[in-house]
């Protein structure tokens, strides 16, 4: 039997990554020394979260409001979950703002669509305020 040699030691890139949940950029942390690699998920929040339906059916509404306007024109998250809550009453749609904009940060991850403040591409992870969509120049 040879000889056992240890194998070097291999160095992980401290890349940010997108988390497979939210769509936000996060970045390497100490206590994820051993598993970077592994980690998709920017919290136990996020982890613990599974896909739910509304999900797919914002993406989807993105999409489809986006190719209905043209490639030059946006939209607001808020018309996508509009569209999926419901127009009839606020409460049924304005929770689903947060998880609107999530959808389109998934979607900017995918190369699908572009987020912009007044009228400049911005980095989906640190939009902060009123954001509009559209579709992605590729």
């Amino acid at each position: 039997m040879p000889d056992k040699k240890h194998k070097p030691e291999r160095i992980t890139p401290h890349k940010d990554k997108i988390c497979k949940r939210c769509g936000r950029a996060f970045s390497w942390r100490k206590k994820w020394e051993r598993d970077w690699d592994a980690v998709k998920y920017c919290s136990d929040a996020c982890r613990g979260e599974k896909a739910a339906e509304t999900d797919a059916l914002l993406e989807a509404a993105i999409l489809e409001l986006l190719a209905e306007r043209g490639r030059d024109k946006t939209i607001c998250p808020s018309e996508a979950a509009k569209l999926v809550g419901g127009q009839a009453s606020r409460h049924n749609w304005e929770s689903l703002m947060e998880p609107a904009r999530a959808a389109a940060r998934r979607l900017v991850a995918a190369g699908r669509i572009v987020i912009t403040q007044k009228g400049v591409v911005v980095d989906p992870s640190t939009a902060r305020g009123p954001i509009r969509l559209r579709l992605s120049n590729k």
